[in-house]
């Protein structure tokens, strides 16, 4: 579940359309649940999980893209929110000798009857909000379980092909939070640890530990980038994707002064939570959540920073 908190600074171009980012790279899904095809030649991989009203998007798109499914190797899950895994048991069911991959958390978190529910509750919510009247049954919908078939650990560099998965640990959006960086390409598969580009802008997403997050992002901002896919809102590459981090990083401590100020001045965790909702909702209309889900991750920010103020 995911917040993003603006940058008021910068403007960037991201490219949010299905289609070609590199040679190897390909972007499906929608601009707003991205998912990725990298190409390894003789096997390839999909990054990202996306949300289950996208199966016919990404369909399509194979086809389109004369996608050899059949190369798919792996399928990997970057961290296990709603909005990350949602067309996972559907491919999963579409090509069942495909190896489903995450954290070690993360198969933990994955391993739970009520996080599952979660999942699958959030993504028909969205599912009758944008294909209303559609059977969940076409979108691989409902499941009861997504099981992890390869555990990706921290520095663990993994062979597709002709192309290489690094493998890095990046908490702090989630405790679960994985990228991948390919060295081929330059590029950076972060999923929400990163941050989000959105509005032509960068938002933070320091949904589970804010020190964390902003370690991990220290951390992505040391690596050689020509391509940064993010899975909201689009992918970047040039000049863009190499100021990303540095734009993220401002960000971040933008939104935690923000939200530290807030607190401090009203020594309110409830009214904190209200005023940077309010704030936040303002700033980003047009994005996919509903209020309901921001409030309950700001609040979940806002009590990680509380607990740090208070000592």
């Amino acid at each position: 579940m995911d917040i993003h908190f603006m940058l008021c600074k910068g403007v960037l171009m991201v490219i949010d359309k299905p289609g070609k980012i590199s040679g190897r790279i390909t972007l499906l899904g929608r601009t707003e649940s991205c998912v990725y095809l990298l190409d390894g030649g003789s096997e390839s991989a999909i990054i990202g999980g996306g949300m289950s009203y996208i199966v016919p998007d990404v369909l399509a798109q194979f086809s389109a893209f004369r996608v050899r499914e059949e190369a798919i190797s792996r399928l990997v899950i970057l961290h296990t929110h709603f909005d990350h895994v949602g067309i996972v048991p559907f491919l999963k069911a579409r090509l069942p000798r495909t190896a489903v991959c995450a954290s070690t958390r993360g198969r933990g978190m994955l391993s739970r009857p009520d996080a599952i529910g979660s999942i699958l509750n959030f993504n028909r919510f969205l599912l009758e909000k944008e294909r209303p009247g559609m059977p969940e049954e076409q979108f691989g919908l409902p499941f009861d379980r997504i099981e992890v078939d390869e555990v990706f650990t921290d520095g663990r560099h993994v062979a597709l092909g002709e192309v290489t998965l690094e493998i890095l640990e990046v908490p702090g959006h989630s405790s679960c939070s994985i990228a991948v960086y390919c060295p081929e390409e330059k590029a950076l598969f972060a999923s929400d640890a990163g941050g989000i580009p959105y509005d032509g802008k960068v938002f933070s997403a320091a949904n589970s530990n804010f020190d964390q997050y902003q370690k991990s992002l220290e951390r992505m901002s040391r690596i050689e980038t020509d391509i940064h896919c993010a899975e909201h809102y689009g992918a970047l590459t040039g000049d863009d994707a190499r100021g990303f981090m540095a734009m993220s990083l401002e960000s971040a401590h933008i939104t935690r002064g923000l939200i530290e100020e807030t607190y401090l001045r009203t020594r309110d965790v409830n009214e904190t939570v209200r005023e940077v909702t309010d704030l936040f909702v303002q700033e980003s209309s047009g994005y996919f959540l509903p209020r309901e889900v921001m409030e309950m991750v700001v609040g979940q920010m806002t009590r990680f920073l509380a607990k740090s103020l208070d000592g």
